[in-house]
Formats: structure tokens, C-alpha cells, sequence
């Protein structure tokens, strides 16, 4: 299974700062919760990754899923 498969979960994402001066993305689904926290700078760069690959998803100009 890869980026591409496509699966029936249904997960909620919260993006935000910890007291602690980290970046966390909090990921819950049924059943699990995953708090990842990064550095600001380190965020910075997931964000630009994002920014990319949404650009490259862009420009594939692919079939738009529901």
C-alpha cells in the first residue's frame, strides 16, 4: 500500500502550538489518536512539502474524488 491506495478511514487532523513551543499535528481516528510535534523550523519545512505537492496535484489536473 502506498500515497495512492485508497482506503475507507475516516480521520481528523488539528494543527496548532504547544505550550511547549512545538508544532503539533494531532491525527484522531477511530480508536487512535497521534500527536506528532516538530520544531518551527521543521514545520516550516513540511508545510513547503504540502505547498508542492498540492501545486504538483495542481498540475497533474487528475479525476476530483468525493
Amino acid at each position: 500500500m502506498g500515497i495512492d491506495t485508497e482506503r475507507e478511514i475516516e480521520a481528523n487532523l488539528q494543527i496548532g502550538p504547544t505550550d511547549a513551543g512545538m508544532v503539533r499535528l494531532f491525527i484522531e481516528a477511530t480508536g487512535i489518536e497521534i500527536p506528532m510535534d516538530f520544531e518551527p523550523e521543521e514545520a516550516e519545512e513540511i508545510a513547503e512539502e504540502i505547498r508542492a505537492a498540492a501545486q504538483a496535484a495542481r498540475s497533474a489536473g487528475g479525476k476530483k474524488r468525493r
